[in-house]
């Protein structure tokens, strides 16, 4: 069976921003309400994320070595904070001159 599209309604109404006797009263008690809430909402969010940054940020070390001994301040690195516990990794490396490397390893603050 075919279905009718419906014709949208026509706006019949304005809407009355400044209440119904033209005073205001009533959208300044929404507009606070709505104020008052946003404001909650915001202090809850900033809340939860410090929390969740402070238990969870990521260590980060940098350091701009040679390539032989940066290869093995990594592996130091690496053997002092397995992958396994701490998600250890580099996290960004890039050759800065003549082979010297700039590189920042990160991980977990803790093993869990």
């Amino acid at each position: 069976m075919e279905q009718k599209k419906r014709p949208a309604r026509p706006v019949t109404e304005a809407v009355d921003f400044h209440g119904v006797d033209g005073s205001g009263r009533r959208q300044g008690a929404m507009v606070e309400r709505l104020r008052e809430s946003n404001r909650a909402f915001s202090e809850k969010t900033a809340r939860r994320g410090e929390r969740v940054a402070g238990s969870h940020a990521w260590k980060r070390q940098t350091w701009t070595l040679p390539r032989e001994e940066a290869r093995q301040k990594a592996l130091e690195f690496l053997r002092k904070y397995p992958r396994a516990a701490y998600w250890s990794e580099v996290e960004s490396w890039r050759v800065v001159g003549d082979d010297i490397i700039e590189f920042t390893m990160r991980r977990l603050p803790t093993a869990d």
